[in-house]
C-alpha cells in the first residue's frame, strides 16, 4: 500500500493500463517521461535514476515525481516491476542493453548495431502479442466483404504488404494510399460489414487518425498495428497489434511491424483453411508462392 492506501500496479501490464489511464492527467514533462518508460522497459528495468534521467532529457526527481503519480512510493518500487517483467518474460534483453550502452567510441557497426535492435524488438514482440489476438484479427478479416488499409509516412510499407498479401488469399482488399490528395475519397468507400486495417507510430499521422475516426463513426471494425498504450489508434482499435520497433540512434526499422503482418497473414490463411477447406488451402498455398 502506498500512502493514499491504495495498492500501486503488481505487474508491468497493470502499470503500463494505468499509464494509459493517466497520461492526459500528467504534466507534459511527465508525459515525456511516461513515454520514455514504455518505450524503453529495458533501459528502466536496468539503468540508475541519474543515467534514465539523462536519457529521459529530465532531472532524477522528475523520475520520482513519475512514479509516485502512478501511486508508487519511489522510483525504486516502480522499477521492480519493469525488472520482474525482464526476468520473467525476456531474460536474454539484459545482455543485450548493457552492450547497447556501450561508448560512443565502440559503438557497433551499423548492421550489427540493427540486428540487435531488431532481435529485441522482436522478442518484445514475441512476448507481447497473443495468438488470441492474432486470432482475433483473422475472424474479423475472414467475415469482411472489403478490408480496407491505410497508413501513412513510414507505416506505408506495412499496410502495402498487407494488401499484396490479402489479395493473394482471395480477400478484397482496398489500399487507401492517398495518391492525388484523395485519401478521403478513398475512405468513404467504406461500408458497415467492411474492415479497416491501420497502422501508426509516434509521431502519429493525422490522416490516419482522421480515417480511423471515420471508420469508427461508421461502426466499421479497426484493427491497428501500432504501439502501445498511448496510441490514439489503440484507443479507437477494436484489435491492436502492439509493436515497439527496433530503433538506432534515431533511425527506425520495421522488422517487429513486418513479422506482426506476415503472422496476422499466417493467422488469416489458417483461418480460411479450416472454414472452406479444399479451396482456401490452394489460396493459402498462392500466397505462399508470391509473399
Amino acid at each position: 500500500m502506498n500512502r493514499s492506501g491504495k495498492r500501486p500496479p503488481d505487474t508491468f501490464d497493470e502499470l503500463r493500463a494505468l499509464i494509459a489511464e493517466r497520461h492526459g492527467q500528467l504534466s507534459a514533462r511527465l508525459r515525456d517521461i511516461a513515454e520514455f518508460s514504455l518505450a524503453h522497459p529495458e533501459e528502466v528495468a536496468l539503468e540508475t535514476v541519474a543515467t534514465l534521467a539523462r536519457r529521459a532529457g529530465a532531472p532524477p526527481s522528475a523520475l520520482v515525481r513519475f512514479a509516485q503519480a502512478l501511486g508508487f512510493e519511489g522510483f525504486s518500487q516502480m522499477q521492480r516491476v519493469f525488472r520482474d517483467r525482464l526476468v520473467t518474460r525476456i531474460p536474454s534483453y539484459a545482455e543485450r542493453i548493457r552492450r547497447a550502452g556501450r561508448p560512443d567510441s565502440r559503438r557497433a557497426p551499423p548492421l550489427q548495431a540493427f540486428a540487435e535492435a531488431t532481435m529485441q524488438a522482436v522478442g518484445r514482440l514475441r512476448a507481447e502479442l497473443s495468438e488470441q489476438t492474432l486470432e482475433q484479427g483473422a475472424e474479423l478479416l475472414a467475415a469482411a466483404d472489403t478490408i480496407h488499409l491505410v497508413g501513412q509516412r513510414r507505416s506505408f510499407p506495412v499496410v502495402a504488404y498487407l494488401a499484396y498479401a490479402f489479395a493473394h488469399l482471395g480477400r478484397r482488399a482496398h489500399l487507401l494510399d492517398g495518391v492525388g490528395g484523395m485519401l478521403g475519397q478513398q475512405a468513404d468507400a467504406m461500408r458497415p460489414g467492411d474492415v479497416l486495417l491501420a497502422s501508426s507510430f509516434k509521431p502519429y499521422a493525422r490522416e490516419t487518425l482522421e480515417v480511423v475516426e471515420q471508420a469508427v463513426a461508421l461502426d466499421v471494425p479497426v484493427i491497428a498495428v501500432t504501439d502501445l498504450p498511448l496510441s490514439p489508434l489503440a484507443r479507437l482499435g477494436r484489435v491492436i497489434l502492439p509493436v515497439e520497433d527496433a530503433e538506432v540512434e534515431g533511425v527506425r526499422g520495421l522488422p517487429a511491424a513486418m513479422s506482426a503482418a506476415s503472422a496476422l497473414v499466417l493467422a488469416l490463411g489458417r483461418k480460411l483453411v479450416s472454414e472452406s477447406g479444399a479451396g482456401a488451402a490452394n489460396s493459402v498455398e498462392n500466397a505462399r508462392s508470391t509473399t
